[in-house]
């Protein structure tokens, strides 16, 4: 084999390895499919880079173009986005864009939601509604704020402790009149204050803990399970279905429809979408969100994961179809002889003329 051929052969290599890089960078950047513009605009875009990811339902579907300056100091950033053809299906005008992060302390991203199927279609340049960005800088000053107002509260609460420790004193030695201490005001203001001060602190940091809990690294630790609150599990939940005839009845087998056997976060909405639009286009007096599991496994546990199924799929028909929400209504069945081994989700509708009992819960 001769040296020139070798040379040649190398060449040659090289061009394919490039030209095969070129197609993988191009294809991830959608410079050779077809694609649309879309805009939204971001009070603080929180770190977002030119050639950012942009995902529909949690998959790359597009990537951001270019991040525009204001034109004012009181304006907003606008986000540029290049986006598949294939996502007009899904994403409206109703559609709202939001700036998530990977992880903990990972890359930028747009995540953009699904629109409601009566929004009309986006055009190659439309604008879309955001969300404001929680930056952790904000969530640190209001951190400090509470521990602010809590050191304030304990101050005057050892003050009041300090002067009732007082009156306790003069009372065992017998001095003054135990009338005059009780229309004594100054004691009752005191402690008045540091009990308000103290209610304010408290309702400052529940509201918080409650963006702490929605925000995006402790989002995973309070929906590990697919929710957050075991009191909304049953809120509306019936513990009979209706009797008579039904109009309809949606089956699914839960493995295709949620994470895992231990979760009740949806892996497969889509499957969802027949049920949704006929109950978003149909008269119905009421529909149930019917689920069961195996005989496998904890009681109370089976029955509770059932009941958070239930109310993730209703929550997901209510949020995303039009509909009367008082007419849905859940039921987790817990462990059924009646149902595979897995389990079994059964949206179950019924005529106008049908009405449901009062929930004991």
């Amino acid at each position: 084999m001769s040296r020139t051929f070798r040379l040649g052969t190398f060449i040659v290599g090289t061009l394919a390895i490039l030209a095969i890089g070129v197609f993988l960078i191009g294809s991830r950047q959608y410079l050779f499919s077809s694609t649309y513009q879309l805009e939204t605009t971001f009070k603080n875009v929180a770190g977002l880079d030119d050639g950012a990811d942009v995902r529909v339902g949690g998959i790359h579907k597009g990537t951001v173009r270019q991040v525009r300056l204001p034109v004012a100091p009181d304006g907003a950033m606008t986000v540029v986005m290049a986006m598949e053809s294939a996502t007009r299906k899904v994403i409206r005008t109703d559609s709202v864009a939001s700036i998530q992060t990977e992880g903990l302390l990972g890359s930028k991203y747009v995540e953009i939601s699904f629109g409601s199927n009566n929004a009309p279609t986006v055009n190659d340049g439309s604008k879309i509604g955001s969300q404001p960005t929680l930056d952790i800088s904000d969530l640190m000053r209001k951190t400090n704020d509470i521990l602010d107002t809590t050191k304030e509260t304990m101050v005057n609460v050892e003050k009041g402790a300090g002067n009732l420790a007082d009156v306790s004193s003069k009372i065992d030695r017998g001095e003054g009149a135990v009338g005059a201490l009780v229309n004594d005001k100054t004691l009752y203001n005191e402690l008045n204050k540091a009990t308000a001060q103290a209610t304010l602190g408290a309702t400052a940091f529940q509201e918080n803990m409650e963006a702490l809990k929605h925000n995006f690294f402790l989002r995973g630790f309070f929906n590990q399970r697919g929710y957050e609150d075991l009191a909304k599990l049953t809120e509306n939940e019936i513990s009979a279905l209706p009797s008579g005839p039904n109009l309809r009845t949606f089956s699914y087998d839960p493995a295709k429809l949620f994470d895992n056997t231990n979760s009740a976060k949806l892996k497969n909405q889509k499957i969802l979408v027949e049920a949704g639009h006929f109950l978003e286009g149909n008269a119905f007096g009421s529909a149930v969100a019917v689920v069961s599991g195996g005989m496998t496994g904890d009681v109370k546990e089976i029955r509770q994961l059932t009941e958070a199924r239930a109310m993730i799929v209703r929550d997901y028909l209510v949020n995303n179809f039009k509909m009367d929400d008082t007419r849905l209504k859940t039921m987790g069945v817990g462990k059924s002889p009646q149902s595979a081994n897995g389990g079994l989700v059964e949206i179950i509708v019924y005529p106008p003329e049908t009405t449901i009992a009062a929930s004991p819960h």
